[in-house]
């Protein structure tokens, strides 16, 4: 496994979410895809930098889904080894490298959303009796990648693997597909083929599960 997802670091360059990380004189440079042909920008050179750069927008509002589409820009991470890639990748990206090394290595268990939702105990259990249409309309808004999360959806709807969403594109359950590809402005130009590391879910998040509450209740 280590091997496997190694080779792809190591890769001369190659995108994750909105970052592009590229190798430079033999380091590692980390920066939002947006900036990559940018000059002016504060550079960073410790991994756990990476923590602070993925806290806030451009904004400054917090961020407490890490995969949404919203990292800020205006920074570049240098980075001296793999080891500190991997730690500076996993603070931007919470778990989705070892979700993707099962992935590669046809480990990786996924959770139908009925599944997830039944076992809610607590304040949450009453999301379970969220309907169908209202899953339908909150997944498609809640996942869609321009906009909402930037991963790739694994998970079914139910054990009789009803999709997630009827109104969400075929591309958002695709791992070969770049989901940052869908925060191109519309009539924009198609980028170059890059390597891309999917950012997998296998399973629904806990800010989801809230949302599903929320509307159950009608809040």
């Amino acid at each position: 496994m280590q091997n496997s997802i190694g080779r792809v670091l190591e890769a001369a360059r190659f995108c994750v979410g909105q970052i592009v990380v590229q190798k430079s004189n033999g380091c590692f440079v980390l920066s939002h895809r947006d900036d990559e042909s940018l000059d002016h920008l504060q550079v960073f050179r410790s991994a756990e930098d990476a923590i602070e750069i993925a806290k806030y927008d451009d904004a400054g509002n917090y961020r407490p889904l890490k995969t949404a589409p919203n990292l800020r820009h205006g920074w570049r991470l240098e980075l001296d080894t793999l080891e500190q890639l991997r730690y500076a990748l996993d603070y931007f990206y919470p778990g989705r490298l070892a979700v993707f090394a099962a992935w590669k290595n046809d480990k990786l268990q996924t959770t139908p959303l009925r599944d997830t939702l039944d076992r809610q105990s607590g304040m949450y259990r009453v999301a379970a009796k969220i309907s169908e249409s209202q899953i339908d309309d909150l997944v498609a808004d809640f996942c869609r990648s321009d906009g909402g999360c930037l991963r790739t959806i694994l998970w079914k709807r139910d054990a009789r693997e009803t999709v997630a969403s009827t109104k969400l594109p075929n591309e958002k359950f695709d791992p070969e597909y770049d989901q940052g590809t869908a925060l191109n402005p519309p009539g924009s130009a198609t980028p170059a083929t890059v390597a891309t590391i999917p950012l997998l879910c296998q399973e629904a998040c806990n800010l989801l599960i809230a949302e599903c509450r929320k509307m159950v209740k009608g809040e």
